[in-house]
């Protein structure tokens, strides 16, 4: 939260600040940038990252007199502004997880005996994490990474892609299975 004179600002009221002073946008993308930088980045890669999360704040602010205090706060409305902008970019996303599925990190060379075997376990799971994402549907991987990369909420992810909780829910189940089965299947015939 911004810092104001009466204390922290909320949403709502940032939102009525930079709907009577456009300059007070700032204080959003200020408040945001990492967060939805951090999304892009892990959908579609850091080159595209500054590109896509740029964007997303110049959409939020050309769209600002849509934002509806009362639909939701400012995070989850930019985060279905940058999904939808993702969307125009799925092209991509699928040929870097196609590319990351192909790839076999190497190990770290030190560090503590737990982050070395973390790490480890992670490089092995990435190719076919990466494959198994691309083999899900498009609904299906914005809502698993809206949760798993963004941490948003069930709540939060329903509000950025207007869906609803139940739809939320359905989908990241589904997600969550596929992603078991297509990692167990590929550990079988490894």
């Amino acid at each position: 939260m911004t810092a104001g004179l009466g204390g922290p600002v909320t949403d709502t009221e940032l939102a009525a600040r930079f709907k009577r002073d456009p300059v007070m946008f700032t204080a959003v993308y200020d408040r945001y940038i990492r967060d939805i930088y951090r999304y892009v980045a892990g959908r579609l890669g850091t080159q595209a990252a500054d590109d896509i999360a740029a964007e997303t704040f110049l959409v939020a602010f050309g769209q600002q007199d849509r934002f509806d205090p009362s639909r939701g706060s400012l995070r989850p409305w930019l985060f279905g502004i940058a999904t939808n902008l993702v969307a125009r970019h799925r092209r991509q996303e699928a040929r870097r997880y196609r590319a990351l599925a192909r790839t076999r990190a190497e190990p770290p060379a030190d560090g503590p005996e737990n982050r070395v075997i973390d790490a480890v376990t992670a490089q092995r799971l990435q190719p076919q994490l990466a494959r198994a994402i691309t083999r899900l549907s498009a609904g299906e991987r914005d809502v698993i990474l809206l949760v798993a990369v963004s941490e948003l909420s069930h709540e939060e992810v329903s509000e950025a892609l207007g869906i609803s909780g139940g739809t939320v829910r359905s989908r990241l189940s589904r997600a969550r299975k596929k992603l078991r089965n297509l990692i167990d299947q590929e550990e079988v015939n490894g």
